[in-house]
């Protein structure tokens, strides 16, 4: 079951059941899916881009990073089962990846933090197998011979779950684009969760986590590139949702709303 924000249709799952389903369909190597997380920030750029909005409607799973949908959900009297952090996730899948003998590929990140992250992983689930990790250079989807080595390599790993940390919609642009071709059975988009791993981002203390000032502590910790997100992008979701709420949503819009985050 899916409820709709803003337009966005989301997998009314709890944690548990997202981690269950993500596990169960790599383990059966089933045929190639993706999973998306979104937050605010994706409400608002699905809003104008048609690509993004397709990839989203062929998801395996769209689970809710922030806890800003949670809210969102509350209000509009269609509750969620609870957050689905994708760096929480990807821990998650991780720890019982090494306990079912699933491989792992860790794809993006800044220079460094997928590798760094693959270090922390392992010195805690030393069974785990991290099958492969590179951070591709700027630029590089407009890169043929480099798209060809990224998916080469992939392919030659064959491992279960993809983890690819781009940002959005960089990410689930390529999920979509590559999923088929390379033939693994998950792909999951997770943004800066190779630097919280690996504590190259520093992660907000737990209680802010819960109650939804996550996106504050960031903002403080990397204010110069997030704050255009945060403060025009957080008053635009609050009203797209308020506008739904009161029944004046109506549906996705072409034009450019707001500002480019």
């Amino acid at each position: 079951m899916r409820i709709n924000i803003c337009g966005v249709e989301i997998d009314k799952y709890s944690f548990d059941e997202v981690v269950e389903r993500i596990i169960e369909h790599a383990s059966s190597q089933g045929e190639p899916e993706y999973v998306v997380t979104p937050n605010a920030m994706h409400i608002l750029l699905l809003q104008k881009d048609a690509l993004f909005q397709e990839i989203y409607r062929k998801a395996f799973l769209v689970v809710p990073d922030g806890v800003s949908l949670l809210w969102a959900a509350k209000l509009l009297q269609t509750p969620l089962k609870g957050r689905v952090n994708g760096t929480d996730l990807f821990e998650k899948l991780c720890a019982i990846a090494a306990e079912e003998g699933l491989k792992v590929f860790l794809l993006g990140g800044r220079p460094g933090s997928a590798e760094k992250a693959k270090e922390t992983l392992v010195s805690r689930y030393p069974s785990l197998q991290i099958v492969g990790t590179y951070c591709p250079p700027y630029g590089f989807e407009s890169q043929p011979t480099e798209l060809n080595s990224i998916n080469s390599t992939i392919i030659a790993t064959a491992p279960h779950i993809l983890f690819v940390g781009l940002g959005a919609p960089k990410q689930e642009k390529w999920i979509a684009a590559n999923c088929l071709y390379l033939g693994v059975p998950i792909s999951v988009g997770i943004g800066v969760s190779f630097e919280m791993v690996s504590n190259m981002v520093t992660r907000s203390p737990v209680l802010m986590q819960k109650t939804g000032f996550e996106w504050l502590f960031r903002l403080l910790v990397e204010p110069r590139r997030l704050w255009k997100r945060y403060i025009f992008g957080n008053p635009t979701f609050i009203w797209l949702v308020i506008k739904q709420y009161m029944g004046l949503f109506k549906g996705f819009s072409n034009k450019k709303i707001f500002r480019r985050f």
